[in-house]
């Protein structure tokens, strides 16, 4: 299922007519409405030279989380690990700042460019323990794909 939407993700960023930001809003749209469990898509990119996250283009509820110092949360985190991190239950984590009652878990792939931890994308979900080993491959080359138009 997840691969059958990469020529997508290839295509809309491709796309060199529209700006990066409408590209970026276009695949969390997709990848929303392709994946039942996917409710909130959206992206953060480091804030200038700050160690903070600023909110990119998303889809889903509206945030109050537009800036994320490094190390809060499981994107702030991220932000400073370097690595992807799965949460199946956010109610288990201790760091964990909660953008809506109804997000059960979250998953985080930091977004690098030449070498670089730029970003990330982070997606909530309202099912609890939704996201597998499939995901964060699938979500890495998202990363990877939008890292070629950054």
């Amino acid at each position: 299922m997840l691969s059958s939407l990469k020529p997508k993700i290839t295509s809309i960023l491709k796309e060199k007519e529209k700006s990066v930001e409408n590209r970026l809003t276009e695949v969390c749209q997709l990848l929303k409405d392709s994946i039942t469990y996917y409710n909130w898509v959206g992206f953060y990119f480091k804030n200038g030279d700050k160690d903070e996250l600023k909110l990119g283009p998303y889809v889903g509820e509206p945030t109050d989380h537009t800036i994320i110092p490094f190390g809060k949360g499981i994107c702030g985190q991220v932000a400073v690990s370097n690595e992807n991190f799965v949460v199946p239950d956010v109610a288990a984590q201790d760091n964990y700042i909660a953008c809506s009652i109804t997000v059960k878990s979250e998953i985080v792939i930091p977004l690098f460019k030449d070498g670089k931890n730029i970003g990330q994308i982070d997606i909530d979900s309202n099912t609890p323990d939704p996201f597998t080993e499939e995901d964060e491959r699938f979500l890495e080359f998202v990363n990877e794909k939008v890292a070629e138009i950054l």
